[in-house]
């Protein structure tokens, strides 16, 4: 996993995690005559929009071709059949303008920002909209991606984060969709086409399978005349169809994956919770204590403080379409992996046993809930958490209830999810470090 998709994954747990209810502006929503959804949040501070199509077109959707929705997703602004990509990029330039387009497992997006200035909006947006038409995926472009994406294959395979983040996915998760990488395997990424790509667009990127953030200097009029000609730009189509549960894993699992460095790179984790997860609170609320609050998390306590053998150690929930991982992990120097990860179980034990201690949970909850106004610092971040919010088709009360749900959690709530929940005893412990056992 590289540092970027590493910052995006964090970012979208950061999104639904802090925030006040005093802080939350109110958010518009509606639907367009294609059923585009369209969220909307009018901020006037600066003369700037942003513009967030989300898709339901992450790697969960490669199929037999993994690394596909990353290659299409970065080859969407290479074209159009009266552009290339220089005029694209030169036409955002001349105005100011932003754009980019990415994906993870479970989404794709593509993105822009632009002035409001009438001039400056009205190009950016039509260049923005000529594209999602009809991006043409040139063959040269696309060829040369290939290439790169390949390259960066042959990187991950001598770093031991990626290969431990590969094989703890693919552990947990078998043959699901989430078990594959999204950057895709070499023999994968060879085999895809440039007709692949033009598929997986029309099949994906339609108004069907999408929502609409807008976040800016506009008023709810120009907001839905906005969205109106993202609709008609979009295709129709389908929406995708839902992703398989994620099944419970039934035995403990332990792989070493030989790796000539003196530290070990260490996962230990389970499918955790999903979106909307009925215990999405008491989860979050737990982990922030046990491993997501840095140094003042319980692990870093044990590992790091107390026995000195780590840097860094944490856990944390990555809630998606249907149960993303529990993950805790850490780096140690190969002769201390076992010791390490005995503490790491141990620690996980005790808490899911115990749960936390009330000075704990109260300083937990005053730090999750004092940190949102350095997390909607700019229309940026308002467009991440809206998106978070339509994709995975939360409640538009949500970020008004936020800090009442966090409140609520008890040490008696902790306990009983995290007994339901976390099983130590059926965990996957990957290790890429040292020989093999």
């Amino acid at each position: 996993m590289n540092i970027t998709t590493l910052r995006l994954l964090l970012l979208l747990v950061l999104a639904s995690f802090s925030f006040t209810a005093h802080a939350v502006p109110e958010i518009i929503h509606w639907q367009t005559d294609k059923g585009l959804r369209v969220y909307f949040e009018k901020a006037r501070e600066l003369p700037m929009l942003d513009i967030r199509l989300v898709f339901d077109a992450g790697s969960a959707r490669d199929g037999k071709n993994p690394g596909l929705a990353s290659l299409t997703s970065g080859q969407i602004f290479h074209g159009t059949d009266k552009m290339d990509l220089i005029t694209i990029a030169e036409r955002f330039d001349d105005v100011g303008a932003e754009y980019s387009a990415g994906s993870l497992r479970d989404m794709a997006w593509v993105r822009l920002r632009s002035l409001t200035r009438p001039k400056s909006l009205d190009q950016a947006l039509d260049t923005f909209l000529s594209v999602l038409s009809g991006p043409s995926f040139p063959e040269k472009d696309f060829r040369r991606a290939q290439k790169q994406a390949l390259i960066g294959l042959q990187a991950e395979e001598q770093s031991p984060s990626s290969i431990a983040t590969k094989t703890f996915f693919k552990a947990i998760y078998g043959d699901h969709p989430y078990g594959s990488s999204p950057s895709g395997t070499p023999e994968s990424v060879r085999s895809i086409k440039r007709r692949d790509l033009v598929d997986f667009y029309q099949q994906y990127y339609v108004a069907a399978n999408a929502i609409l953030v807008i976040v800016g200097d506009v008023d709810e009029a120009q907001a839905r005349q906005i969205s109106r000609r993202v609709d008609q730009a979009l295709k129709l189509g389908k929406k995708a169809p839902a992703i398989p549960d994620v099944p419970e894993l039934k035995e403990a699992q332990r792989i070493r994956v030989p790796f000539p460095s003196e530290q070990a790179h260490i996962f230990i984790g389970q499918p955790g919770m999903l979106r909307g997860d009925e215990d999405y609170f008491p989860l979050y609320v737990g982990n922030h204590i046990l491993g997501g609050s840095g140094f003042t998390s319980r692990l870093v306590k044990d590992v790091r403080v107390d026995r000195g053998l780590a840097y860094s150690v944490y856990s944390y929930f990555l809630p998606m379409r249907v149960k993303g991982p529990f993950m805790a992990g850490l780096q140690t120097r190969v002769d201390q992996t076992d010791e390490a990860i005995d503490i790491v179980f141990d620690a996980i034990r005790t808490y899911r046993n115990e749960g936390p201690t009330k000075q704990e949970l109260k300083s937990s909850k005053k730090n999750i809930t004092g940190g949102f106004p350095l997390r909607v610092a700019s229309n940026s971040d308002l467009v991440d958490y809206l998106g978070v919010i339509g994709f995975y088709e939360l409640s538009l009360n949500y970020l008004d209830d936020f800090t009442a749900q966090v409140e609520a959690v008890t040490i008696e709530s902790i306990r009983e999810a995290w007994q339901r929940r976390i099983n130590p005893e059926h965990m996957v412990t990957v290790i890429v470090g040292g020989e093999e056992e």
